[in-house]
């Protein structure tokens, strides 16, 4: 990121030096739009930054690490042409909660104009938010998103700043088919009556060996859940390119992960179209949502039916357009993190329509332990319960359990950068998915996003619809007979969300289960950070890119003994 001359851009930055007020900083930063972009630009957040790093853009910046800058947000309705928008210094930040805290010195400065929206429900509700434009639902990526060059100011007693949004987010270009790779998109009539517009929902789908020769063959649906798929992840029939400069994985502290990740991309590319390889449909869903990247695969107050949307509008036309056998006992799911939720959770609310699930590292699946926090017991989800102590509960860790963020930094990083749930990350689309509308039309919060305060009425409808764990438990004598043989979770025991604490309660009752017994698996990795999956053979920088090699072999062995007297086991085994 280059810095650049202050008067180049029309922004003017005075210094206020009053030595009576020199205890508190004096803000007040005004934000314009040039006529040339300011086209459908009314709604949305204004997200201002300051960073002390000269290589990134400030808007590359905001973590929940120990690495992140200074972010602070306000809400913009129904702004006109030509109108200005003015940070005073009162409004709510990430790390620091308001400008007065920001330390005197030098710093990078940035503002992002995150545009909302305006969608009339089904429930009769006018909610504003930001609809997802291919990029996955991401702030600082989102195309059509305006946003500053950075200047470099000088911090002393305070600013008085004017910043020009001169940069537009371009659109994001469609993947291409190949020979291997399919790509569609359906409009969804659930959800389009549920948001009040035209809501479509799509797939990555990577055909078997033969496909379009042998067309008197139908085949069984591998379905992988994860984040938004720009396309279908891992394959590559391109060799590795290693002339390229090597990257650096800080997670894996590894040297040249992008030629790793090329090398394992094209190694699936060969297993896959080798000879000894499963002939089955593998799909990867695109069902991001105007708040996260994607729907969490469930029908919910706030997001309306995405569950039956995929269940019985997509998985349906996907078969029916590529040869899919089109029956629950070829179908299976599989995915990690927020995919290894939503594998377990599909197959748990649709048990009869899938065969099986392989859920990696999922989010808590028990919310006795919604991380560390049991949302039932707990008054407070920041702060251990306490007579006389504050501590702090953890947010995230390393393999030893170092802690690197806390909740409450978490979450007031997603309340900086939007509220009424709509900042885009974790802890918001928990509360859009498992939660109730408020009167707004937005979700209720489990707990005070400033104090951290937990509302039981929430937790207790969140327990009755969303709780996994709590839902097999309660209705076994129901579902058991569907779930035998189906149902196996894996994750390490050092995960760095504290998620392996749900698997362990929800192992407990799994192994507790009778009549039928569960006759699945849990497994844990020893010291294994996020997202394990399985494989004691590799380390995570590895097993994590090789979960269709990994988990399509093992439930096609498997198969034979869920599926049922008749069903086609050897015509797509060729």
């Amino acid at each position: 990121m280059k810095a650049v001359n202050l008067f180049s851009f029309l922004v003017i930055v005075l210094f206020s030096c009053n030595s009576t007020e020199s205890h508190k900083n004096k803000y007040e930063l005004s934000v314009s739009i040039p006529d040339s972009l300011s086209e459908g630009i009314t709604d949305g957040r204004l997200i201002l930054m300051f960073s002390k790093n000269s290589d990134k853009e400030p808007r590359f910046e905001i973590s929940d690490g120990p690495g992140t800058q200074i972010a602070f947000g306000i809400n913009v309705e129904n702004l006109k042409k030509g109108e200005k928008m003015t940070f005073t210094g009162d409004e709510f930040g990430y790390p620091l909660q308001s400008m007065s805290e920001v330390p005197e010195g030098e710093y990078f400065i940035q503002v992002v104009f995150h545009k909302y929206e305006t969608f009339h429900l089904a429930t009769g509700n006018t909610v504003k938010l930001p609809m997802d434009r291919g990029e996955g639902q991401q702030w600082n990526l989102a195309p059509g998103n305006l946003y500053s060059t950075p200047v470099k100011v000088n911090l002393k007693s305070g600013i008085k700043t004017e910043l020009i949004l001169d940069n537009k987010i371009p659109a994001i270009a469609e993947p291409k088919d190949t020979e291997w790779i399919k790509h569609i998109k359906m409009k969804s009539k659930l959800l389009s009556d549920f948001w009040g517009r035209d809501i479509y929902i799509g797939a990555h789908v990577l055909l078997p060996k033969d496909w379009a020769t042998k067309t008197n063959i139908k085949y069984p649906l591998a379905i992988y859940h994860g984040h938004f798929p720009a396309d279908f992840g891992g394959f590559s029939t391109t060799l590795p390119d290693t002339t390229i400069p090597c990257t650096f994985s800080q997670r894996f502290k590894l040297e040249c992960y992008n030629r790793i990740e090329q090398q394992e991309a094209y190694d699936f590319y060969k297993i896959w179209s080798g000879p000894d390889f499963p002939r089955v449909l593998a799909i990867e869903i695109q069902h991001a949502t105007p708040y996260y990247d994607d729907s969490y695969a469930v029908n919910s107050a706030c997001q309306g039916p995405y569950g039956d949307a995929i269940t019985y509008e997509l998985i349906p036309y996907i078969e029916k357009t590529f040869r899919g056998i089109g029956q629950g006992w070829a179908r299976f799911l599989y995915g990690g993190s927020t995919g290894g939720w939503e594998a377990l959770a599909a197959q748990v609310f649709y048990p009869e329509e899938y065969n099986g699930c392989f859920a990696a590292c999922p989010d808590p699946i028990d919310f006795r332990a919604f991380t560390v926090v049991d949302i039932y017991k707990d008054k407070n989800a920041y702060y251990l319960d306490s007579d006389f102590k504050k501590t702090p509960r953890p947010g995230q860790r390393d393999y030893l359990g170092h802690v690197s963020s806390t909740l409450i930094e978490t979450n007031y990083r997603e309340l900086a950068l939007g509220d009424n749930g709509r900042s885009g990350q974790q802890w918001d689309i928990w509360e859009a998915t498992y939660s109730p509308m408020n009167e707004k039309g937005y979700p209720k919060r489990i707990w005070d996003k400033h104090t951290g305060e937990i509302d039981s009425r929430v937790a207790l409808y969140w327990k009755e619809n969303y709780d996994l764990s709590y839902i097999m438990k309660r209705d076994w004598a129901k579902i058991g007979d569907k779930l035998r043989g189906k149902v196996r979770i894996y994750c390490g025991d050092m995960d760095n969300y504290y998620l392996n604490n749900a698997v362990y309660l929800t192992e407990e009752f799994l192994k507790s289960t009778s009549k039928p017994y569960y006759d699945g698996e849990v497994d844990y990795g020893d010291r294994a950070e996020h997202c394990w999956n399985g494989d004691h053979t590799q380390p995570n920088a590895i097993s994590r890119l090789r979960y269709h090699r990994m988990f399509i072999p093992k439930w096609t062995r498997e198969l034979p003994r869920t599926a049922p007297s008749g069903a086609d086991l050897r015509s797509w085994r060729y």
